[in-house]
């Protein structure tokens, strides 16, 4: 089950945020638990842009994997399950576009949740749209 809150319009290309979140879902039910995927998406305005949070109940990530995750062509789990990994790395080249960071908070065996940024003046910048502040 994926649900969101009311989501804004953010200043991202669309085929960007589809990317972003195929990728994101994608991989929470991927690697999902047990249990039936449950995935929440909601964002936050904060006075820099927003946050959005991709939060799951999947496997969970071990804290020394957390960084590994963003690099190109590292997988943690071999060939026990489908990707190629660059899913993720995909994710950080696109957030860093728009002047952005992405993250991951998780704890093995109950979910990750990951976070990224988009910063207005430099999304705006990014997406073409010189209008705005």
């Amino acid at each position: 089950m994926t649900f969101a809150d009311t989501l804004p319009v953010l200043p991202v290309h669309d085929a960007h945020l589809v990317q972003l979140f195929q990728n994101l879902i994608g991989n929470a039910l991927k690697y999902r638990s047990a249990e039936e995927p449950r995935i929440h998406v909601n964002c936050n305005k904060t006075d820099e842009g927003w946050i959005v949070k991709v939060n799951d109940n999947g496997i969970g990530i071990e804290l020394q994997y957390r960084e590994l995750i963003f690099k190109p062509f590292k997988r943690l789990h071999g060939d026990d399950r489908p990707g190629s990994g660059i899913g993720l790395a995909t994710c950080q080249k696109i957030i860093a576009g728009y002047g952005g960071r992405i993250w991951v908070d998780s704890t093995p065996g109950k979910g990750s949740t990951f976070f990224f940024t988009i910063p207005l003046r430099k999304a705006y910048a990014a997406a073409g749209d010189s209008t705005r502040n």
